[in-house]
C-alpha cells in the first residue's frame, strides 16, 4: 500500500523561498493539515529556503507536545507538514479575556523550557486564539533552539515576551501590571542598538523606497492610475470592475482590479498601458448581495487576508459560491499588508 499524499486545497502565501497551502492527505479527507512546500522555487532562493526550513523543522521538533504548538508531520528537502492550527489571529480576534494572556505565557514559558525562542511573534497573524480561548502559535521559520541558555537566549526570550506584551497592550491595555509597563519601556540592549542603528536604514528602504509594510501614496495611486483603468474597461464585454490597492513587495501600492467578463486577461489588457493595474482578474461573477457588488470582501481578496475573508463569508454564507472561484484564483499570494 502506497503512502498517503497531500492533497492540496487553498494556496494561502507564496515568496520567494516558500508556499504555503491548506489541505489534507489522501487518507484523511477529515483532517486540516498545512505544507510548507520548497518545489519550485528560484534558483537563487533555495539554499536560504532550506536554510529556514532545516531551522523551522528543529524547532518544531523541539516543541512537540507543548499545547499550542504546531504538530510536525513531515519534513524534507520538498517541504514541511504540519498539523493544522486552528484559531483566529489576534488582529481579528482582539481577546479582552486576562487568561488568554496568562495562556500565553504558559506557551512562552513551557519553549523556553525546551530551550525555543520564536523571534517573530511581534506579528499578531503569528498567535492564534484556539476556539476554546487559548493561546497558540504558528510560523516557526524564524525560531531558534538554544543548546546553551546564555545570555542570548535570555535576551531573545525576553523579547518574546515584551512582544507579547505589545499584543496586550494593543488589544487589553487595562490588564497590564506595573512590571509588565516596566518591561515594554525597556527594551534589551540588543534592540535598543538595533532600533538606534540599523532600524532607520531599514525603515527608509522598506517604508520610502520599496513601501512593503505602509499604505503611504494609496489615495495617490487609485486618484492617478483609476480613471485610466475605468476608461479602458468602460466596453460592453464588461459588465462591472472593481479596482483595489494591495501591498506590492519592492513597488509599494499595487493596483489589483476585478473584471466581470467573458474575455481573457490577455484581450483585457489590450487597450490598457503597459503594467496598469498591477493584477487584472477576469471574473464570471462579481460577489454580489442584494444587488450591489461587495467591494470590501473584493478588497480582502486583493489584499490576501484569507482570514478576515473566511470570516466574512461566515458571516455572509449566501457569498460563498460566488466567492469561492474568485478566491482560488485570486493572483496576489503575498502576505504583507497596507498600513492603513
Amino acid at each position: 500500500m502506497s503512502d498517503p499524499t497531500f492533497i492540496a486545497v487553498t494556496v494561502l502565501k507564496r515568496d520567494a523561498f516558500s508556499e504555503t497551502v491548506s489541505g489534507h492527505m489522501s487518507d484523511r479527507p477529515d483532517q486540516r493539515v498545512a505544507y510548507r512546500r520548497l518545489e519550485g522555487l528560484p534558483l537563487w532562493s533555495q539554499p536560504i529556503a532550506q536554510f529556514l526550513a532545516r531551522r523551522e523543522a528543529r524547532a518544531l521538533r523541539a516543541v512537540q507536545g507543548i499545547e499550542g504548538c504546531p504538530v510536525l508531520l513531515r519534513a524534507d528537502r520538498r517541504g514541511i507538514l504540519r498539523d493544522w492550527s486552528d484559531g483566529t489571529p489576534l488582529h481579528l480576534a482582539k481577546p479582552a479575556d486576562p487568561a488568554f494572556y496568562r495562556d500565553a505565557r504558559r506557551l512562552l514559558r513551557d519553549m523556553r523550557r525546551r530551550g525555543v525562542t520564536h523571534n517573530d511573534i511581534a506579528k499578531p497573524q503569528n498567535w492564534l486564539m484556539t476556539p476554546d480561548g487559548r493561546a497558540a502559535v504558528i510560523d516557526f521559520q524564524l525560531a531558534s533552539v538554544h543548546r546553551r541558555r546564555g545570555p542570548l537566549f535570555r535576551t531573545m526570550a525576553r523579547e518574546d515576551l515584551r512582544h507579547l506584551l505589545k499584543q496586550k497592550r494593543a488589544y487589553l491595555p487595562s490588564a497590564l501590571t506595573p512590571s509588565e509597563i516596566a518591561m515594554l519601556n525597556r527594551k534589551a540592549l540588543p534592540a535598543r542598538i538595533w532600533m538606534a542603528t540599523a532600524k532607520p536604514l531599514y525603515n527608509f528602504i522598506t517604508r520610502r523606497l520599496m513601501n512593503w509594510s505602509d499604505g503611504e501614496g494609496t489615495e495617490d495611486r487609485i486618484d492617478r492610475d483609476g480613471p485610466v483603468i475605468a476608461r479602458a474597461l468602460d466596453r460592453p464585454e464588461v459588465t462591472g470592475y472593481v479596482t483595489c490597492t494591495f501591498s506590492l513587495p519592492g513597488k509599494g501600492v499595487g493596483l489589483y482590479t476585478f473584471a466581470e467578463t467573458d474575455l481573457d486577461e490577455a484581450t483585457l489588457r489590450g487597450p490598457l498601458p503597459d503594467g496598469l493595474p498591477d493584477h487584472l482578474h477576469p471574473v464570471a461573477a462579481l460577489p454580489r448581495q442584494d444587488g450591489r457588488v461587495d467591494e470590501a470582501l473584493l478588497a480582502l481578496i486583493a489584499a490576501n487576508r484569507i482570514d478576515e475573508v473566511e470570516a466574512h463569508l461566515t458571516a455572509h454564507p449566501d457569498l460563498r459560491p460566488q466567492a469561492d472561484p474568485i478566491l482560488a484564483s485570486r493572483r496576489n499570494l503575498t502576505d504583507r499588508y497596507l498600513r492603513p
